[in-house]
C-alpha cells in the first residue's frame, strides 16, 4: 500500500557547505550571505548589449545558451575568473535556482536571463563580441509540429559564427544521436568542428545535469569543439544558411524517456 507521508523538505545549505546533485558536486562553494553576489538580468534590455557595462569590467564573454539550472556556467565562472559568463534560458524555474546558485558563491563574473537563443544573438549581441558560445544538450523536440523550435539550425549557425572573435569557440553536446548527426553536417559549413572522445577534462562526471543523467542510464554522449571559420563573411555565412537543410530528422520518440526522467528527477 502506498504511503502518503511526505518526503522530510531537504536542509538549506549553509556557508562553506558544497551542494551535491545526483552524488556529483556542484561547482563553488556557498559563501555568507554578506558576500553573495547579484547575478540576475532580470530584462533584457532592447538593442545590442554592451559587456562593459553588464559586468563592469573588459573580459572575454562566454554564452551558456540552454544553461538549465546553471551547473557549466557555474563550473566555467568558477574555473575562470578573468572570464565573464551570461546563462540564458527560456525556462523561467530553472533560471531561479541559477541565480540562486551564482548570487551564494559570490561570482561577480556571471549574469543569468530568461530568453532564447536565436532571439538572444540575433537582437542583442554586437558581431565579433563573444569568445565562446556553449550549448549542452539542445531539446531535439519529438513532436513534427515543433521540430521548427530545434535550436542548432543554419540560420542559427550563422549567428553564432556572426557574434565570435576570429578564434571563437562553440561548444556542443548532445545525447541525441540524429541530433549529432544533423550537427556533422551543418557545423562544418561555417567552423572547423573537432569531435571530442570521452568526458569534459575537466568536469569528468559531467558538465551539465542532462549529461549526468544520461551517463548513469548509459546513454552515449557526443561532444564537439568548433572554431569559426575566419574566411567565411558575414554575408557569406547569411548565403550558406539559406542553402542548407533544416534539421529535420526523426527524433525517436524513445528517446523521450530521459526528458521525462529527468523532469521528474
Amino acid at each position: 500500500m502506498p504511503s502518503n507521508r511526505r518526503s522530510p523538505p531537504q536542509p538549506q545549505p549553509q556557508p562553506g557547505d558544497i551542494e551535491l546533485e545526483f552524488g556529483v558536486p556542484i561547482p563553488g562553494r556557498i559563501l555568507p550571505p554578506e558576500q553573495w553576489a547579484k547575478t540576475a538580468l532580470k530584462k533584457v534590455p532592447s538593442g545590442l548589449l554592451y559587456w562593459e557595462a553588464l559586468f563592469g569590467r573588459r573580459a572575454p564573454v562566454v554564452i551558456d545558451i540552454g544553461c538549465g539550472n546553471g551547473r557549466s556556467t557555474l563550473a566555467s565562472a568558477v574555473a575562470r575568473p578573468e572570464v565573464d559568463h551570461l546563462g540564458i534560458e527560456i525556462l523561467p524555474v530553472v533560471i531561479r535556482y541559477a541565480t540562486r546558485r551564482a548570487n551564494q558563491r559570490g561570482l561577480s563574473n556571471i549574469r543569468f536571463a530568461v530568453i532564447g537563443g536565436r532571439e538572444f544573438l540575433s537582437e542583442h549581441v554586437a558581431a565579433g563580441s563573444v569568445a565562446e558560445i556553449h550549448i549542452y544538450h539542445p531539446q531535439p523536440f519529438y513532436d513534427p509540429a515543433q521540430i521548427h523550435r530545434r535550436l542548432i539550425t543554419p540560420e542559427f549557425l550563422s549567428l553564432a559564427h556572426r557574434s565570435l572573435t576570429p578564434g571563437g569557440k562553440l561548444l556542443l553536446q548532445t545525447d541525441h544521436p540524429s541530433y549529432w548527426a544533423y550537427i556533422q553536417s551543418v557545423v562544418p559549413c561555417f567552423f572547423d568542428l573537432r569531435a571530442l572522445s570521452g568526458p569534459w577534462s575537466d568536469s569528468p562526471r559531467g558538465r551539465t545535469r542532462r549529461e549526468i543523467i544520461a551517463r548513469h542510464h548509459g546513454l552515449p554522449i557526443f561532444r564537439g569543439e568548433a572554431i569559426r571559420r575566419y574566411e567565411i563573411s558575414v554575408d557569406e555565412a547569411l548565403r550558406l544558411a539559406n542553402s542548407l537543410p533544416p534539421p529535420t530528422f526523426n527524433a525517436d520518440r524513445r528517446l523521450r524517456q530521459l526528458d521525462e526522467i529527468e523532469a521528474r528527477s
